[in-house]
């Protein structure tokens, strides 16, 4: 199987981040990344430190849904160096029948821990 392009997945990325309220796109730590009110939601990472990955990293509630994720579907989900003890899991993005519609859902669970509470409700 084959990879997805990364440039046509983070155009894919990009438009379902950007298409959340009040969501805005920096670089952090050399990577596209994606907030909601001054807070990070989303990071796009492609052979990160050689990695081999083009993923997603995307907020949960916590280890135990890290570990439940990872657990159901690990060809989709991994445990992130750096990140994921603060709750991050990545979300691969590599397969070219990526299930849009699964990556929307987890970016919208992402950015509602991220938002207000003025907006999380959304």
């Amino acid at each position: 199987m084959l990879a997805a392009d990364p440039e046509a997945v983070l155009a894919r990325l990009r438009a379902a981040c950007l298409a959340l309220p009040e969501t805005g796109e920096r670089i952090s730590h050399g990577s596209p990344a994606f907030d909601v009110a001054g807070k990070m939601f989303c990071y796009f990472w492609h052979n990160h430190h050689g990695d081999g990955l083009t993923a997603a990293c995307v907020k949960t509630a916590g280890r135990d849904e890290q570990d439940l994720l990872i657990e159901a579907d690990p060809e989709l989900y991994s445990w992130l160096p750096y990140l994921g003890p603060s709750g991050w899991i990545g979300l691969s993005l590599a397969d070219p029948d990526l299930d849009w519609d699964h990556v929307e859902a987890r970016l919208l669970s992402s950015w509602r821990l991220a938002a207000p509470k003025r907006l999380a409700a959304i």
